[in-house]
């Protein structure tokens, strides 16, 4: 009842609000990128498997872009492999399609474990998620034998599967991925999870690794945004983990407002903001900023960031982490940005 009459109350003195964000429209409504959106729709409308080839062809030498359009080519394969494969039967050796299996498999198995902690998944699902996830490192080094010996794709779909096979790989695979591609956000932010401390690594490893990637990105790319991530990682786990409740999402705040914390994280974002960015895949580190100042109550450079997020969004984990479900955090801490309810 409260949060109506701040509604109505903010209409009637702020103006006009802005679109309720939409966490389940289409796909299309959220990829800027036309030349992946168009080879999409082909797929879709047509089982059209050379549109998806083209389209990562045309990534060139762009390996991030490439591996964007990879990962979303692999999202269809794995809704729908029909077309897919065509591609397989066409084509057994090309090399974005042995990555895109890989990937598929990947995903198999993440959706074999589940989202939960490991106190809370069962014996059957570890099974399941570790048997599909030596076929999946199996289909990433056929891919790695087929690529360009440029691309860092491969690697990064090695790294990935250093979370079932453990982290004894994992700084000769990152070391030759930054070879290939030095600041390439998905591969160091892969590291930054493996080597925090809920996996093979400790706090001081993690922000070690997240510190040194943002330092060496250059202005306005999205890798200087990654100690955010590792604040989130941190705070996650010393505070919400398996403890969702009002007093760990204080103990959260807390930790958010402490004048250290905040010099830190504001650096990553000047450094940021000080260049255009190098990318349109800017959903995920625009959240973190979100996240960022929603919890520590700064309304508004939140509401620039829900402004340059718009209205067609996904949901990343760290709204569940520090509100209890991802939905409910966004648009809680949307609402707060635009002038309505408490955050």
């Amino acid at each position: 009842m409260f949060f109506v009459a701040r509604y109505v109350i903010r209409r009637i003195i702020g103006g006009p609000l802005p679109p309720t964000p939409e966490f389940d429209a289409d796909e299309d409504l959220r990829i800027k990128d036309a030349v992946l959106r168009e080879a999409r729709q082909r797929v879709l409308r047509d089982g059209d498997w050379r549109a998806a080839k083209q389209a990562i062809e045309a990534a060139g030498t762009d390996w991030a872009l490439r591996g964007y359009r990879l990962g979303v080519f692999a999202g269809l394969a794995g809704d729908d492999d029909t077309w897919f494969d065509a591609w397989m039967r066409a084509e057994p050796s090309d090399p974005s399609a042995a990555l895109i299996w890989a990937k598929v498999l990947a995903g198999r198995a993440s959706e074999a474990r589940g989202g939960a902690s490991a106190a809370k998944t069962s014996r059957e699902q570890f099974e399941s998620f570790h048997a599909l996830s030596e076929k999946a490192a199996e289909a990433s080094m056929r891919a790695l034998e087929l690529a360009d010996p440029r691309d860092p794709n491969p690697m990064i779909r090695l790294i990935s599967s250093c979370f079932a096979a453990g982290a004894g790989q994992l700084n000769e695979l990152y070391a030759e991925a930054q070879r290939r591609d030095p600041h390439n956000f998905d591969m160091h932010e892969l590291a930054v999870m493996l080597t925090c401390a809920k996996w093979y690594g400790s706090h001081e490893r993690m922000f070690a690794v997240a510190h040194s990637a943002a330092e060496a990105a250059p202005p306005g790319h999205r890798t200087t945004l990654l100690p955010l991530f590792a604040h989130f990682e941190y705070a996650m786990r010393e505070f919400a983990w398996d403890d969702r409740s009002k007093e760990s999402q204080k103990a959260v705040r807390r930790y958010f407002r402490q004048a250290e914390v905040q010099r830190d994280c504001d650096a990553w974002i000047a450094k940021f903001r000080s260049a255009p960015p190098t990318s349109e895949q800017l959903s995920q580190v625009r959240q973190w900023m979100a996240v960022y100042y929603s919890l520590i109550g700064r309304r508004k450079e939140a509401k620039v960031v829900f402004d340059e997020l718009g209205p067609y969004v996904s949901r990343f984990n760290e709204w569940g982490w520090f509100w209890g479900d991802m939905e409910y955090g966004y648009l809680k801490s949307f609402w707060w940005a635009n002038g309505v309810g408490g955050v």
